[in-house]
């Protein structure tokens, strides 16, 4: 078998390409190979943030090599906090890791991030069992992890376990928060994420646009709905409740979803998939319909999944951070914590919505008044 090279290590090596305009954080995010939140931190120096020296000369570094200029940058001097990183293990708990992608992808986040910094990772499915999650977790503990990630697959806000609170080592939430603040946690924007969606398509010229949401007990389906909604309002587009189907996130529901939208007496000329599988549904019914994307309808998805990218056409979509999110995990953990009696912001990373070829100006005619 022959040695591969670690992906961040190699991004590091290359000179990263000067962007056009202004350079921002998300520039020098994507060339130091760490989150957006970290770049604030080390670009603005913030105090009680303690981050390993490596990341921070890492981001300086990229910061340097695009030009990134600002009055507190030019005066940055090698900080008090730097601190050496973690030795050893981590651990990562996750609830489930069969039913999407979003968990591996957040491990390999974390696994990246760790290995950067000389970490091991281990990881433990829970499915959340009352008996078996402590057990799951005093099994890593048993092992040595100098911290835990402690992850769900559903982003929501959770009650967390008595035993995390008892822990003498850092614990970091991903995907998932408590109402007291007692951990760090990182959790998706949704609500921009579906604003960022709706507005793109309103940007081609569409004001009659649809929008296929998730089950409406999760918290990304609601968040989604928020930032569809909110687009359409700053737009001053009304809110038509018919335009609203319900789905399950899967493709037969946006298959169902859009015969529905069909059917309609005035049919919408846009329509947002709340995730890539129910864009999967959309596709095929409307093919079947005899319609074309994007010329009679535009379609945008969420979730930025394997298929996107390879279905006919393209689909616009947005990505879920959670690579940057493992990521940002490892490097909150470089900062000793005392758990359960912090108070700690919750962090929203972006989802950036990728341009491909299922969106296009809203064909003359189609428009309706508001």
């Amino acid at each position: 078998m022959s040695e591969t090279t670690d992906p961040v290590i190699e991004k590091r090596r290359k000179a990263p390409a000067k962007p056009k305009g202004r350079v921002t954080m998300t520039d020098i995010a994507r060339a130091a190979g760490c989150s957006q939140a970290t770049v604030s931190f080390v670009l603005n120096n913030s105090p009680g943030i303690k981050l390993s020296k490596q990341t921070r000369e890492r981001v300086i570094e990229a910061a340097r090599a695009l030009g990134y200029s600002a009055p507190a940058f030019s005066a940055l001097s090698e900080p008090v906090t730097a601190f050496d990183g973690l030795d050893g293990v981590i651990g990562f708990a996750v609830d489930q890791l069969a039913t999407s992608p979003e968990a591996v992808v957040a491990i390999e986040g974390a696994r990246q991030a760790s290995w950067n910094a000389g970490n091991v990772l281990l990881v433990a499915q829970t499915m959340g069992d009352a008996v078996m999650e402590p057990r799951a977790i005093q099994a890593l503990t048993r092992r040595g992890i100098s911290a835990l990630i402690y992850m769900t697959i559903f982003t929501r806000e959770i009650t967390a376990p008595d035993f995390l609170y008892g822990l003498d080592i850092p614990v970091i939430l991903l995907n998932c928060y408590t109402s007291d603040y007692a951990f760090p946690a990182v959790v998706p924007s949704e609500i921009a994420g579906g604003q960022s969606s709706t507005r793109h398509l309103i940007s081609h010229g569409h004001r009659r646009i649809a929008t296929i949401t998730g089950e409406p007990w999760m918290q990304a389906a609601q968040d989604r709905l928020k930032g569809y909604r909110r687009a359409l309002a700053t737009a001053d587009i009304p809110f038509d409740p018919e335009l609203v189907v319900e789905g399950d996130w899967s493709a037969s529901a946006g298959y169902a979803a859009t015969a529905k939208l069909l059917a309609l007496k005035d049919r919408p000329t846009a329509i947002f998939c709340q995730n890539d599988r129910t864009a999967i549904g959309c596709y095929e019914a409307l093919k079947e319909a005899g319609l074309h994307i994007p010329q009679d309808i535009s379609v945008v998805g969420y979730d930025d999944e394997e298929i996107a990218r390879h279905l006919f056409p393209p689909l616009t979509t947005s990505i879920l951070p959670h690579m940057a999110m493992g990521q940002w995990a490892i490097e909150q953990l470089e900062a000793p914590a005392v758990p359960g009696r912090g108070r700690y912001p919750i962090t929203k990373l972006e989802c950036p919505l990728v341009e491909r070829e299922s969106v296009r100006a809203v064909a003359h005619g189609r428009e309706t008044a508001s």
